[in-house]
């Protein structure tokens, strides 16, 4: 004999299970695994952001002849006047 199931409902390992409860273990389910994945130790912030000046130093100009480097330098100046525009 098929057992009498409601309408609304799914048989899931012999038993009925309403969809209601279906659709709540699901959205928990989903916001669980999203919770669990994005969780855990963040990474301490840097102490303090770069200055423009300090970039630039640390940034070094690897040019072939000392007109290389100049011609360089030059173009990175015209570019920051340009950007303030």
């Amino acid at each position: 004999h098929d057992h009498l199931v409601p309408a609304m409902s799914y048989v899931i390992l012999g038993r009925a299970i309403k969809n209601e409860y279906l659709a709540l273990g699901t959205i928990l389910g989903t916001v669980g695994i999203t919770m669990l994945a994005t969780g855990g130790k963040k990474e301490a912030p840097a102490s303090k952001p770069a200055t423009l000046e300090q970039v630039k130093d640390s940034v070094k100009v690897s040019a072939s002849s000392k007109e290389e480097e100049e011609f360089i330098k030059n173009f990175i100046a015209e570019a920051e006047k340009e950007s303030k525009h």
